[in-house]
């Protein structure tokens, strides 16, 4: 009895050691996994890094609400193709922010057909337009853009009211190839000439005039659009030139600038200037004219010995330069101001002596006057080569111009033009030229211009005239700045998925002649997905100088290296990677770039970090600058050159040059 007593109680007390035991186990295990997640809790991100791509970030976090933050909030990642890649720290999404004027711009009370037939793409860039991760040029370019329409539309509907003829109202004048002033007297304000509907590049403004030394130096202005709230215009170019002082005790020289409302007065460049000024170039013209100066560690027995013409504490390369000097004292000039593709370009008596380059939302097109003043006797002022409008209303071929209905539900191709609202003429040129490809007129294809509205109403309602004739404009909700331009882009995804649904979807640029039909052979042997098809560039790097046109900040973009992409004068995508761009802008999962081509390619890398496949398929007969034989695109053509590669089309049926 005692021995079955015993062994119960022998059995409870091993049940008690084993709990004990089991307890301490526990307590030992759970501190070891509170150990354990503690370490990989620490470095779990180290890990992330080491797997992620240096464009994963743009793929898997939203963007940053303003601008991506200095040094201090980046992480350096490795990868595989790369040693390294520096990555901005993951922000929040972007949320939605108001945009003066926006509301204003979107509103459709009493919006006739018309007007909606050339804004269709407008409802989907509202929101983009509105996100607080904005480029910082929108809030400008819409609060512009909902001035200019609110006046066009007042203009538009007063017309129709009261059927006014084109010739009574002002505004309703075309406008002029040419305009001039002969033998002026300058006051002390200046003598000013107006430039009705701006300039487009190939305008000149030829001044004629004598240097009359009262107070040694005149200037020559191009000033923009004068705005309600803004009672001072923006200064497109200032070119200030001072004259050489009294037996030559000053050196002459010529100061070029701009100004604004919001920055005042830029960064001035000086001619002549020292050689290292001239490595940069504008139009592959260099900034001054290089002067015939000897250097000082080139000196020779004569220099610096007086000439019986030169006082003796003039040096030898100040009299040099002030006998080079294109201006002076009682001499008469004739001084050519043209515009180029790139910048403002001067000549004088012939010989070319100054270049500047376009600076940010000072444009060439938004020039809307010439002023002259200082001391200078002028005898003409001729500003030719001015852009002109055709009277839709006389134009033989109308009907065949415009553009076709849209038979199909789906295009094989949709093609948009990037446009500026006063190059009417490069516009016409297309019509009469590729557009006239039977794709076009049968409608497989599809071209439409996208196009930013102009700060002139004048402008802006020859424009609207150009849409309502040809049906094939379509007007974006902003000011048509440079920076802004890959909301084109996304304007023209947004038309070839949403409204014109297209098997491919390309961009184009109004200066550039396409072969329709060699595009449409090319494509048929190209995978109709994830498809990026031009001239592509697979290595290039961000430009880091502040003064060109392309300059990018580290901020804008950290990395050393572009994901390839393709050049912006043509390149076709398919209609997934457009959809792709589309959803993630609406979603606000994209980030905007200012550099569109270059936009592009960023977009399609993510694209491509979301697990799709792209096809990367360059073809080296897209010609981003020119024209060459068997071309399938030629660039940088003139309206005439344009016409001219379409007869030789027509008549060789050979793609040759007009050069």
């Amino acid at each position: 009895m005692m021995m079955m007593v015993k062994k119960p109680l022998y059995l409870a007390q091993g049940l008690m050691k084993m709990k004990k035991w089991y307890g301490g186990l526990l307590i030992i295990a759970l501190g070891m996994m509170l150990f354990l997640l503690y370490n990989l809790k620490g470095f779990q991100p180290q890990k992330h890094l080491t797997k992620q791509t240096a464009y994963d970030f743009f793929n898997s976090h939203s963007p940053p609400n303003d601008s991506i933050k200095g040094s201090n909030d980046v992480a350096v990642v490795t990868s595989s193709d790369e040693e390294q890649k520096i990555v901005p720290k993951p922000t929040k999404r972007p949320h939605l922010v108001h945009v003066a004027g926006l509301d204003d711009l979107y509103d459709t009370k009493n919006v006739s057909e018309g007007v909606m037939n050339v804004v269709l793409v407008w409802a989907h860039l509202r929101l983009l337009l509105s996100r607080s991760d904005a480029l910082p040029e929108i809030a400008q370019g819409v609060k512009e853009a909902s001035a200019a329409w609110k006046e066009l539309k007042s203009t538009v509907e007063s017309e129709k009211a009261s059927k006014i003829s084109k010739i009574d109202s002002p505004e309703n004048l075309s406008c002029p190839f040419s305009v001039m002033i002969l033998s002026k007297t300058i006051a002390d304000s200046g003598i000013t000439l107006d430039l009705p509907c701006g300039l487009v590049v190939d305008s000149s403004i030829t001044l004629i005039g004598i240097p009359n030394g009262q107070n040694s130096s005149f200037q020559i202005g191009l000033a923009g659009q004068e705005l309600e709230e803004e009672p001072n215009p923006p200064i497109i170019l200032h070119y200030n030139v001072s004259l050489p002082g009294e037996n030559m005790t000053e050196e002459p020289y010529i100061v070029q600038n701009t100004w604004t409302n919001d920055f005042g007065w830029g960064k001035e460049e000086r001619c002549p200037a020292r050689s290292s000024a001239n490595i940069r170039k504008v139009d592959e013209l260099v900034l001054c004219n290089v002067q015939a100066v000897r250097n000082n560690n080139d000196e020779n027995e004569n220099v610096g010995q007086p000439t019986s013409d030169i006082p003796s504490n003039i040096s030898s390369e100040s009299a040099h330069r002030t006998a080079n000097f294109p201006f002076s004292e009682g001499n008469p000039f004739t001084a050519t101001l043209w515009v180029g593709s790139e910048g403002f370009h001067m000549t004088v008596n012939g010989r070319h002596e100054t270049s500047f380059a376009y600076r940010e939302k000072l444009e060439p097109w938004l020039v809307s006057k010439i002023k002259v003043a200082g001391s200078l006797s002028l005898l003409s002022i001729l500003a030719k080569g001015l852009p002109v409008t055709e009277d839709n209303d006389i134009v033989v071929d109308v009907e065949n111009l415009k553009a076709p209905s849209i038979p199909r539900k789906r295009l094989v191709l949709l093609i948009g033009v990037f446009s500026t609202g006063n190059n009417f003429e490069r516009r016409m040129a297309l019509r009469r030229s590729w557009m006239q490809y039977e794709a076009v007129r049968s409608g497989e294809v599809a071209v439409r211009f996208f196009i930013g509205l102009h700060k002139n109403n004048r402008v802006n309602l020859e424009l609207w005239r150009e849409a309502q004739a040809y049906g094939d404009i379509q007007l974006m909700p902003f000011v048509d700045y440079y920076s802004l331009i890959s909301l084109k882009t996304i304007a023209i995804c947004i038309m070839g998925t949403k409204i014109i649904p297209s098997k491919y979807i390309m961009k184009t640029d109004d200066d550039a002649f396409v072969r329709i039909d060699e595009v449409l052979s090319t494509l048929k042997g190209k995978p109709s997905e994830g498809l990026l098809y031009g001239l592509i560039s697979s290595k290039s790097s961000p430009d880091r100088d502040k003064d060109s046109k392309w300059y990018i900040s580290d901020a804008e973009w950290p990395h050393d290296t572009y994901p390839p992409w393709a050049h912006g004068p043509g390149y076709v995508i398919s209609r997934d990677i457009a959809k792709f761009v589309v959803s993630g802008h609406q979603e606000r999962t994209l980030q905007f770039f200012k550099l569109e081509d270059v936009a592009m390619g960023i977009w399609i890398e993510q694209f491509k970090n979301s697990g799709k496949e792209v096809h990367y398929e360059n073809d080296e007969r897209f010609f981003n600058a020119g024209c060459d034989s068997n071309y399938v695109l030629a660039h940088y053509q003139s309206p005439r050159m344009v016409l001219c590669l379409w007869e030789k089309l027509q008549k060789e049926h050979k793609p040759e040059c007009c050069e």
